[in-house]
């Protein structure tokens, strides 16, 4: 455990590395904490805080900077809430149709954070409001499919007979008059039930369709990434090229982002992944902070703000904070 003279160093030091981006040594550190210690008495602290894992000592330098662990100590037990700072400005975001909600929040993260801001959009519900087909040439055809919120999702189709124009509306009209309002699984249940009384050709037509209006309606998350190139004026990636290669190559396997912003889903409010510790941002040097949002009270997604370890972490909170309460709101304003 440590003592309050050693918490208090530990958070001068992490306090002034974060705004000064320099390891911070002992005369600075006597002056930043308040504390009436001699530089030998800081060393000595800084000493037991570095053999904790605390602290470390850059070879080119007297200072010491933070470690992941340093940081994760100051999250949990220093950190001071910041006052909304935002207030009657907070940002707007509109009620609009749910992907741009999505790359609106994203945007705005990433320009209030000065980081990359990561939303994963809604799970969509299957349920179709309006379905057409649209013949692109021989043997494809365009799935058009509007939601009962406005999403509209498109699909191309490949099959192995060629319809028609006028096939395809028939098997639209069928469809848009008997199953209108229902989950797609469920239309393609009573489809199975019904072929009997369709035409062969109509039959089989509709029957891929709605196969592909399941997966395109049910497909995995989208994440939506905002602000990359925010880290390229990020002065602790500057000076090694491939810790930014490296979180570049996390933006391209989004997959792994969902994983980790799955995981947020599932608490309340605001959580911060420190330098690796979600071993799905696998970095010493990026840390995550992320908080899910609801439509009408119920949790559908996540969104955060990936950035440095050496973020200034109160402020990030509350811009997440702030922008998943301002997602909620639009969404559910626009059902």
């Amino acid at each position: 455990m440590l003592d309050e003279r050693a918490k208090l160093l530990l958070k001068a030091l992490i306090e002034r590395y974060i705004a000064e981006g320099q390891p911070v040594g002992s005369r600075t550190l006597s002056r930043a904490s308040g504390l009436e210690l001699s530089p030998a008495t800081i060393r000595n602290v800084m000493s037991d805080l570095e053999e904790l894992g605390l602290v470390a000592s850059p070879h080119t330098s007297a200072g010491r900077i933070p470690t992941a662990r340093g940081y994760r100590l100051f999250v949990d037990t220093m950190l001071t809430a910041r006052r909304d700072e935002f207030g009657a400005a907070a940002p707007a975001l509109p009620p609009d149709q749910p992907q741009k909600v999505i790359a609106n929040a994203a945007q705005l993260l990433s320009n209030m954070s000065q980081f990359v801001g990561v939303v994963v959009a809604p799970r969509r519900s299957s349920v179709f409001h309006h379905i057409e087909f649209l013949r692109l040439s021989e043997r494809r055809f365009l799935v058009i499919i509007v939601s009962p919120d406005g999403d509209v999702q498109n699909r191309v189709v490949h099959t192995a007979a060629d319809y028609t124009q006028s096939q395809l509306g028939e098997a639209a009209n069928y469809l848009n008059a008997n199953y209108a309002g229902l989950a797609i699984e469920e239309v393609r249940e009573r489809l199975k039930n019904e072929l009997d009384s369709l035409r062969g050709e109509i039959a089989t037509l509709m029957q891929t369709a709605v196969q592909v209006s399941s997966e395109a309606m049910t497909q995995q998350d989208e994440v939506v990434i905002s602000g990359e190139r925010n880290l390229l004026s990020v002065s602790d990636f500057a000076s090694d090229m491939s810790h930014l290669r490296h979180a570049f190559e996390l933006f391209e396997q989004k997959t792994q982002l969902m994983r980790l912003l799955d995981v947020s889903s599932q608490a309340e409010g605001v959580r911060i992944f420190i330098g690796g510790e979600s071993q799905i941002v696998p970095f010493e040097e990026l840390s995550v902070v992320s908080s899910p949002y609801e439509v009408d009270g119920q949790v559908v997604g996540t969104l955060g703000v990936i950035g440095p370890t050496r973020m200034p972490y109160d402020r990030m909170i509350q811009i997440v904070d702030i922008t998943a309460r301002l997602v909620s709101n639009a969404l559910s304003h626009n059902r």
